[in-house]
């Protein structure tokens, strides 16, 4: 082994030793080992340490830009509650732990094949909290097997984890005569890891999980807003009754009355029919307050939300608290004109826990009253600082959904599928097109979508890429990959069952792509050595480094359900260490037999 082997060798283990400890990000780990890399080149001259261009080649891989276009296409499908709208129905509102996984993780898997694990766990993680507290189910038993299932449904095409996307670009830019994996041909060995997956979490995770509560208090009337809303002529929710319309289950709302052609009907059954224009008014907590004005067929009660001049993608909701100081005191919201004095329409309003009696637009403001606005999102920072409130925040993730661009979204989702899916075109430029789309359509903005894309993944994989070149160059791939061999005996099976152990084991330890992109070179170096079939190995690659469920940090979705499920490391390693091996072993039993080596 020659001394840019060694040294790349040494470099590998210090980045596996920093990110194990947790001495820095990822992001300045990786960064720094390349920086070693191309210091040493740049001095010695070397050809087998990578280059400043060879160092930064890997940000132009296909995969990596297609990661970074789906987080796009992800932001459209959020913005326009496309999501909310395909999932509600099917969640209902379960009893048991397992009605609610049954409901919930195979929906979930499903949609993690064609969507981006990441942004689709950011966009779940509020819908089981929701469920939670409709169903006191306890969202700990839910957010763990969430994570895992976009795992198993990411095994199942090519764009399901960035992972496989990686792989994928790493295969068409190896040199030789490889064919990447095709849209769904992974699925003949991630569908059986899916199903054996989903069995033994269904089976398993209810008794090894705790169960830890919510920490919101649904039950907690120190401040309980009165909003009033109305059902949208020739929307979705008139015709059906008040359970099916999914108004009663929301947490810590009640609905006090309705408003019917000059009538009040006050203490309506779930089996009352809704009717267009209905005025209906709620009590209850800010969470649900908000969730209620993102549904789609509710429409803000008070026509000030029409004569705001703010596109609604700009406005967000904020929270104020009114001021002695404020000259709207003592006047109705209707007779201070509040839209008039501070562009801002009055959505719901909070003193202490009292319900407010009358229509929304007739309440008499006081002193301390809390009010729920929509407006400008550069509100509190015009007003934050005003006699006239005593307090001004905005509400995270409120900007109102566009339900009425729900579904140009789905086409536009369904349509980057087929594309790709049919070989029509690549999924770079099926990815690209879909993201164009959700920008032009507006079904997302720039903004949103700059927001959307998770840079630190991105940056990660490409610096990621740079080390695996390294390991390539120098020569530390092929003789990791001789002393494999010899440690399988030349058993191809053998090879092939180390590489998924070794991956697996890295995964956990370091993130998905990362573990990936290092084992990628070592392993096509044996690949050559035993002049066999290579794609059995690369779908075990895809599959292994996927395969991350023992700790929170080897996969992304794991570590964001780890604080709003509040998980410990323990739990992680009781239910994720059989999970691995019941992939370990599904994976090098049906790989060979499906391509054969």
């Amino acid at each position: 082994m020659g001394w840019e082997a060694l040294l790349t060798v040494v470099v590998v283990i210090g980045v596996l030793t920093a990110l194990i400890r947790n001495t820095a990000s990822p992001v300045v780990v990786m960064f720094s080992a390349i920086g070693v890399l191309m210091t040493a080149q740049a001095l010695t001259g070397t050809d087998k340490l990578p280059t400043a261009d060879d160092a930064v080649a890997g940000f132009g891989n296909s995969g990596l830009m297609t990661v970074g276009f789906l987080f796009v296409v992800v932001a459209g499908l959020v913005a326009t509650g496309a999501l909310d709208r395909l999932v509600s129905p099917l969640l209902g509102h379960p009893r048991t732990v397992l009605q609610a996984q049954l409901r919930l993780l195979p929906m979930v898997s499903g949609l993690s094949g064609f969507l981006n694990n990441t942004p689709l766990v950011a966009m779940f993680i509020p819908i089981v909290k929701d469920l939670s507290k409709r169903t006191g189910i306890p969202a700990s038993k839910l957010l763990l097997p969430l994570s895992y299932a976009t795992i198993f449904g990411g095994t199942c095409t090519i764009i399901g984890t960035s992972t496989n996307l990686v792989v994928n670009g790493l295969v068409a830019a190896y040199p030789g005569d490889l064919t990447p994996i095709g849209f769904f041909e992974i699925g003949w060995v991630g569908v059986p890891v899916a199903v054996v997956g989903l069995i033994y979490v269904f089976f398993v995770s209810d008794r090894m999980l705790p169960a830890r509560e919510s920490v919101i208090n649904v039950s907690d009337e120190s401040r309980r807003y009165t909003a009033e809303v109305m059902v949208a002529a020739g929307g979705p929710m008139v015709g059906k009754t008040i359970e099916k319309a999914g108004l009663r289950h929301l947490p810590g709302l009640y609905l006090a009355e309705i408003q019917r052609g000059g009538r009040i009907l006050p203490a309506v059954g779930p089996e009352e029919v809704l009717e267009a224009n209905d005025g209906l008014v709620f009590v209850g907590i800010l969470d649900s307050v908000t969730d209620l004005h993102r549904m789609p067929g509710i429409l803000p009660a008070t026509k000030e939300i029409f004569k705001l001049q703010a596109p609604r993608d700009q406005r967000c909701l904020v929270e104020a608290v009114i001021a002695p100081s404020c000259p709207l005191v003592g006047k109705s919201i209707r007779e201070g004109r509040f839209r008039e004095h501070y562009e801002a329409a009055v959505l719901a309003v909070a003193r202490g826990g009292d319900r407010l009696q009358g229509r929304l637009g007739d309440i008499v403001l006081e002193a301390g009253d809390t009010l729920l606005l929509e407006s400008h999102a550069s509100f509190p920072e015009r007003h934050g600082n005003t006699r006239d409130f005593y307090l001004v925040s905005s509400i995270e993730d409120s900007v109102p959904r566009r339900h009425h661009r729900a579904w140009i979204a789905i086409a536009i989702l369904i349509g980057m599928i087929g594309l790709a899916s049919f070989e029509l075109m690549s999924m770079l430029n099926a990815s690209l097109i879909a993201a164009g789309l959700m920008l032009f359509t507006g079904c997302c903005t720039g903004e949103e979508a700059r927001r959307s894309i998770e840079w630190s993944v991105l940056l990660v994989i490409g610096a990621a890429l740079g080390l695996g070149l390294a390991l390539e160059q120098s020569g530390a791939a092929r003789t990791m990959a001789e002393y494999l061999i010899g440690l399988a005996g030349g058993s191809p099976w053998m090879v092939l069952f180390i590489v998924v152990a070794v991956t697996s084991v890295i995964t956990e330890l370091i993130t998905n792509n990362a573990a990936a992109v290092l084992v990628f070179p070592i392993t096509m170096s044996a690949v050559e050595t035993l002049d066999v079939n290579p794609t059995p190995f690369i779908v075990a690659i895809m599959l292994a480094a996927s395969a991350s469920f023992a700790t929170p940090f080897g996969y992304q979705t794991n570590l964001m359900v780890y604080g709003p499920g509040g998980y410990c490391f323990s739990d992680y390693l009781k239910l994720g260490v059989p999970l691995n091996l019941l992939v370990l072993i599904v994976v090098t039993a049906i790989a060979p037999l499906v391509w054969g080596f």
